[in-house]
Parts: C-alpha cells; structure tokens; sequence
C-alpha cells in the first residue's frame, strides 16, 4: 500500500505504539455493546478492536476510507467492521450513533475532541468513552473541584458519569509526534442517565438547562459564583441559595463541587 501522509486540516497524528494500543484494550469492560470507533486513521487501534468485536467506524478522510476499504477488505466483507465516511459532528446532529446502545474507543482528532465528547455525553444510547485527547483536555473533563482544570466540562461530565484519567501518552507514540502530550480519558455513564430515567436529568430539555447554567455561573471563573450568576437572576436570590445551603457568599464557581451545581441548577429552575 502507498504511504499515507497525515493531513492537518484533520488533526492527524496516527497512533503506533502497540504498547498504548494494548493499554487502550485493557482498558475495556467487557459487554455485548455495540463498539463505535471515530477517525480510525490507518486502522491501528481498528485492529486491536476487531479482535475484540466488531466495529463501527467513522471517518471523514476519504483517502484514508480507501486504505482502510483495502486493509480491511475481509472483515468488511464478513461485516465485523462497518466503515462510514463521513464528519461525525454532522452524524450526532441527526441521530445517535448506533441504533443501540454503544461504546466509544477512539483517538479522537484534537480540534474536535471536546465536541464529540459533549456529543456523546448528550446521546444516551453512547454509555461509555474511552478517548486519547489532549492532556489538557483530558483534566479539565477528569479534575476535582477547587483546582484550577475545574469548571463547566468537568461538572457536565461528572454529574451523568465516572470521569477518570487513565495514563498519559509520550508524543513519540505518534507518527507524526504531536507538541503536546496526550491522555486516556475513560467515561462510563450512570446506568439510570443511559436509560433515561435519570432522577437529576428527566429529560433531554433538564440536561440543556443545566449546561446554560453552568455557562453564566462560570462566565468569568474569577468572579465570584454570585456575581456570575446575577447577569441573568436577582443578586438576593442568589445569595440565599448559598445561604440555605450554608455555603459562603464570596464562592467561587470552582470552588462549588458538582453536588453542589447540581442543587443550586435545582432551586434556579424552580424559580
């Protein structure tokens, strides 16, 4: 086969290191999900995968859709491997993923890594990710309330799942190496979110109003949670929700934990 360059219009950076991609398996729980993988670039991890189940993959490059049609040609063939050119973005859009409920295993682009994420965390038939994204991005999904990373991602994530940060990845483990260190990210969502019965989220409606809130309480992180949340309600108000739950005035947003954005969101959207 001819050498495929790696494009930057797409983010790609092709994972090689066998090591990580062994990790990466390790990494998955064992269940009868579907399995949904996004830019398999040169098939790689794909392969780890197969020999796990079969795969559902989305790629936008049609090059690469090529390479893959022919390195693949027999699994394709068996339909253990179904491949899908197209931008997963316009994808989500649409419809889910899968008809059924699926797991997420990429090396997600950089550009795009925290879109898809919150995609998938929208879509309740997606029930888990584990995703090489940006060290960076990783934390601020993975971090603790009162460190710097804490804000909106984290809370969204953390409030419909565990968040962990597996391992990170050296940027020789790339071909071509990206400037950045990479992180396994791993999502699994809470069985109650996945079946839509969740009792924080009753609807899909609940979970957008939730994600706007978290928009104005971190508008400006070094203000206080008061003053970011009275651009939209009455300063008092806000106040005596921290009051009832005895929590100082002067708080910052990332100094609230998740429970607490949850209660807060709570008591706001009664009003």
């Amino acid at each position: 086969m001819p050498k495929i360059e790696a494009k930057k219009r797409f983010g790609q950076n092709f994972l090689k290191d066998t090591t990580v991609l062994n990790k990466i398996i390790q990494s998955m729980s064992t269940n009868d999900r579907k399995l949904v993988e996004i830019g398999p670039g040169l098939g790689d991890l794909t392969q780890k995968l197969l020999e796990v189940k079969p795969v559902k993959a989305y790629e936008v490059d049609r090059d690469l859709c090529g390479h893959l049609r022919e390195k693949f040609h027999k699994e394709i063939k068996e339909g253990r491997l179904e491949l899908i050119q197209i931008d997963v973005l316009e994808c989500f859009k649409d419809k889910s993923l899968a008809e059924n409920s699926y797991d997420i295993v990429a090396n997600l682009p950089y550009y795009i890594a925290t879109k898809i994420i919150l995609e998938a965390l929208h879509d309740d038939k997606c029930s888990s990710l584990i995703v090489m994204v940006q060290k960076e991005v990783a934390k601020k999904f993975s971090s603790l309330v009162k460190t710097k990373e804490f804000g909106s991602l984290a809370i969204l994530s953390q409030s419909i799942a565990d968040t962990e940060l597996l391992f990170d990845v050296s940027p020789d483990s790339f071909e071509p190496a990206p400037k950045v260190t990479s992180s396994i990210l791993k999502i699994v969502k809470n069985r109650e979110f996945t079946q839509g019965v969740n009792p924080l989220f009753k609807s899909v409606k609940e979970f957008d109003g939730f994600k706007k809130y978290l928009k104005v309480s971190f508008s400006s992180p070094r203000k206080t949670w008061v003053k970011n949340i009275s651009s939209i309600y009455n300063r008092e108000f806000a106040k005596s929700l921290l009051s009832k739950s005895g929590i100082t005035h002067s708080v910052r947003p990332h100094e609230l934990s998740v429970t607490n954005h949850l209660n807060l969101y709570k008591e706001i959207s009664k009003n």
